[in-house]
């Protein structure tokens, strides 16, 4: 069992917190923020501690530590957070849900967030800080690179990549054999058949409003 300290006091963190709490045998010890933004010195009945001064509370030597914040900026801020983690010298666990269907071929990076009901076949690869909802299908010899977040009933097909800090979308679908680049955004529902450059969008249309109540 670890003790470990949450980055995140907002609902993120208290998603983390419920999953950590219920089926973990991690403890949460405190929470940290960047000075300027803590506005209680409790959260979740915990110790609220400024980043700036974490090391002396809660030395890496005894603590592990979890950044716990949304795809803010693309996930830049979750990325930017991570890395002065690790520069501060923590650990970051992993969390992968108990009823997730991960196989042991896959390799899994650490401040994973891995939820309930996914399919995550031989030998798929997911890098460093991410986050994966329920329900997702990540098929065989796929890989997810670092600081992604991909949202509930999405399905990545075999020998694809998806590119640092992707935004993938509900129940999008991302065709076999296609890459991604970096920094791309993918909306609810979108189909992708065809390999796309760094920064790219895609949203789909919404269903139009039908005239008849």
């Amino acid at each position: 069992m670890s003790k470990v300290i949450i980055f995140g006091t907002g609902q993120t963190a208290d998603i983390v917190t419920y999953y950590l709490e219920n089926d973990s045998e991690h403890e949460i010890i405190a929470y940290t923020v960047d000075e300027k933004f803590i506005t209680e010195d409790k959260y979740n009945n915990k110790p609220v501690i400024p980043f700036e001064t974490i090391v002396e509370n809660y030395p890496p030597s005894e603590f592990k530590m979890f950044i716990a914040i949304g795809y803010t900026n693309l996930n830049k801020f979750r990325e930017e957070k991570y890395n002065l983690a690790k520069t501060k010298g923590y650990t970051l666990i992993t969390y992968v849900n108990s009823r997730s269907g991960v196989n042991n071929t896959s390799k899994i990076g650490d401040n994973c967030f891995i939820l309930e009901h996914q399919s995550i076949q031989p030998f798929a690869t997911i890098e460093n800080n991410c986050f994966i909802w329920g329900g997702v299908l990540i098929a065989h010899h796929s890989k997810i690179k670092s600081h992604c977040w991909i949202t509930s009933e999405s399905s990545i097909a075999g020998n694809t990549t998806i590119g640092e800090r992707c935004f993938i979308g509900v129940n999008a679908t991302i065709g076999h054999m296609v890459t991604l680049g970096d920094d791309c955004m993918v909306g609810a529902g979108t189909l992708i058949t065809k390999s796309a450059n760094n920064g790219s969008v895609f949203i789909e249309k919404n269903t139009d409003l039908f005239k008849l109540n």
